[in-house]
């Protein structure tokens, strides 16, 4: 019989310096994994085209149509410019002085942050309210339904036009209350300071109510039966269930509510501008920031001025919505993104 260490020393013996002896399939082995080595290490052109050529349109619109706005804007910033011509007459950092010492900015940036709280504060807990009773089984859900957004699909003309005209002096509302006997409850619902902010917020919940509905339906249709089927074996009461089991799992879709909501209402302009106008806004303390940017910038013929005003209008919101992803969204956005964990 032949000793097999015998011929293991042989092999040794055999095999050059710095290699290792091995059989024919050891040879394939160690001469496969250099060359799979660089084929993993060498990038794939194939797939980096198809990202290119998929996500190529899109950067380029994006870039075109908001970054590059962005830059021009800080650029004219720093000048007096009338929007005619090249921009000569540098001025530095003086608009952005003007605008962060102004008091009717000032009013307008604490109208916006009313209308944020308020929004969230009145919307917020209707929409859910609603969106659970229109999730249960209960006749003509469907036409309630429509009802409810429709609001949100019509044009902010329509939507201002119409409210302005309810809301007159001598309109449908006082009008309304006349012949129902409380002619000592018309009062001046746009220009008195005391009520039209809180009209902008009847108006505004009426007619965004409608999206926070149908958001928050899809997050209820989204929550599995199941749950709810050993809650109630546990003996749940509904009530219970709702506070366990439903708006735990619904706070995800909250929160891009809420998120969705703070931007629009930081950046609020049609409707005070189609209801108050420009100039009847601020006296009336519904004036915003997108207001108080168009009053002063493009109505006033100062479009450096303008810009300048859109750039903090800009970072003020950036800013915000930067914080609430960072303290807010974190935990939902760490729960989508699963790749490279383990």
């Amino acid at each position: 019989m032949s000793d097999p260490s015998g011929h293991q020393s042989l092999a040794l013996q055999q095999a050059p310096p710095g290699g290792t002896a091995s059989g024919a399939g050891g040879v394939a082995v160690a001469a496969a994994s250099p060359a799979r080595r660089a084929r993993r290490g060498r990038p794939d052109w194939r797939k980096r085209g198809e990202i290119a050529l998929l996500a190529g349109p899109a950067v380029v619109v994006f870039l075109s149509f908001v970054i590059f706005p962005v830059l021009m804007a800080a650029y004219y910033g720093f000048f007096r410019w009338n929007g005619f011509g090249p921009a000569t007459e540098f001025v530095g950092l003086e608009n952005y002085r003007i605008i962060l010492q102004d008091p009717i900015f000032h009013d307008a940036l604490r109208h916006n942050l009313f209308i944020v709280v308020m929004s969230l504060v009145i919307q917020g807990p209707a929409a859910v309210a609603i969106a659970l009773l229109l999730n249960r089984r209960i006749r003509g859900r469907s036409v309630v339904r429509v009802l409810i957004f429709v609001p949100y699909v019509i044009a902010e003309v329509i939507v201002g036009t119409g409210w302005s005209l309810m809301l007159r002096t001598t309109g449908a509302v006082n009008d309304l209350l006349v012949k129902a006997g409380l002619p000592d409850w018309t009062v001046d619902w746009l220009a008195d300071p005391d009520i039209a902010i809180w009209s902008l917020m009847i108006i505004i919940s009426w007619k965004y109510i409608g999206f926070a509905v149908i958001l928050f339906l899809a997050g209820l249709q989204s929550i599995p039966e199941e749950l709810y089927e050993a809650a109630a074996l546990d003996g749940a009461s509904y009530w219970q269930t709702q506070r366990r089991i439903t708006l735990p799992l619904l706070g995800p879709t909250v929160r891009i509510w809420a998120f969705l909501s703070i931007i629009g209402s930081l950046q609020l302009f049609d409707l005070v501008y189609i209801i108050w106008g420009q100039y009847v806004s601020t006296t009336a303390g519904t004036s915003t920031m997108a207001t108080y940017m168009v009053m002063f910038g493009r109505n006033a013929s100062s479009y450096g001025f303008g810009n300048a005003a859109a750039v903090v209008l800009f970072f003020i919101s950036l800013t915000i919505a930067l914080l609430y992803q960072r303290y807010v969204l974190r935990r939902d956005t760490e729960g989508a993104l699963t790749e490279g964990k383990k």
